[in-house]
């Protein structure tokens, strides 16, 4: 059991965390504080009285990102820093930080599969705030002699996640049409390859990483398997009670700068013993049941 101290509780990754967090008999204190106010984080921890602390919260659209620059790198990195020394001086023993495998950036085929030695070239302001932010944990490390985890995270979904995102957007259009009576979904740019876990193992990842995870470490948590957008639509409208019929929206087609992406999940498994259980089928099935219930 561990007390642990959870950032960005109220997030799509944050409820499942919380949920295996609470399955496993931790005692867990969920944090909702503005982490760019230093003064207000640094008094939250100090009551919580946490032995470890889960940093999850942060400015996480990409897309937004490039509007605003600024602000997306104050509360990733600031707000990190702020974490960060809140947890040293409230004597938390490790914190493990999520960051995102946008930091690897622009890779060709041939660098397939990503291992963590792959160079950082971060093309988002999200991926280079991320980028920030592994400097920032390092530094706590190194500086202050803080035990820090770094994560990062690949394509992840399931239950509650967000319809910005590729296949909760067709779940959603899905249940609609089911809702409705009508058939057509509109979809994007099918082709692209990514490396999909379920939410509920990326959650399982981080527990096995802060109990067996190694002090000033990164680790990719990922499937070790590309999925095409299409195969994960298809399996969507084999689902659906309704006659789908996909009609490609120009609006929703973007330019694929990378038309596969898969991670290295061999350093986690070694350290941990991790790997993922859950099939995507069955994934895809609890994320469109979530959009009926929520429709």
């Amino acid at each position: 059991m561990m007390r642990a101290l959870v950032t960005g509780a109220d997030g799509f990754v944050g409820h499942h965390l919380v949920a295996h967090l609470s399955t496993e008999g931790d005692r867990i204190v969920e944090s909702s504080c503005d982490i760019t106010n230093r003064d207000e984080i640094v008094g939250e921890f100090a009551r919580a009285d946490a032995e470890v602390v889960y940093h999850l919260a942060g400015q996480a659209d990409v897309g937004g990102s490039w509007q605003n620059p600024a602000q997306t790198m104050r509360v990733n990195v600031e707000g990190t820093l702020n974490v960060l020394d809140a947890a040293r001086l409230a004597g938390c023993r490790r914190v493990v930080v999520v960051t995102s495998a946008d930091v690897y950036g622009r890779i060709s085929e041939a660098d397939l599969p990503i291992r963590e030695t792959h160079d950082l070239r971060p093309v988002s302001p999200y991926a280079a705030s991320k980028a920030a932010v592994e400097m920032v944990c390092i530094q706590a490390g190194l500086g202050h002699g803080l035990d820090v985890v770094r994560i990062r995270a690949f394509n992840h979904l399931g239950p509650g996640q967000s319809d910005r995102f590729v296949a909760s957007a067709i779940a959603s259009r899905i249940a609609a049409c089911e809702r409705e009576g009508s058939s057509v979904v509109k979809v994007g740019t099918l082709d692209a390859r990514r490396d999909f876990t379920d939410v509920r193992d990326v959650v399982r990842a981080y527990r096995s990483l802060m109990a067996d995870g190694q002090s000033g470490e990164v680790y990719n948590v990922c499937s070790g398997r590309d999925r095409s957008v299409r195969d994960v639509t298809d399996i969507l409208v084999g689902l659906s009670t309704a006659d789908i019929t996909l009609e490609t929206d120009p609006a929703l087609v973007r330019p694929v700068d990378l038309s596969v992406l898969r991670g290295d999940n061999s350093k986690i498994s070694n350290c941990t013993g991790w790997s993922p259980t859950i099939p995507i089928e069955q994934t895809l099935e609890d994320l469109l049941g979530f959009w009926r219930s929520k429709l």
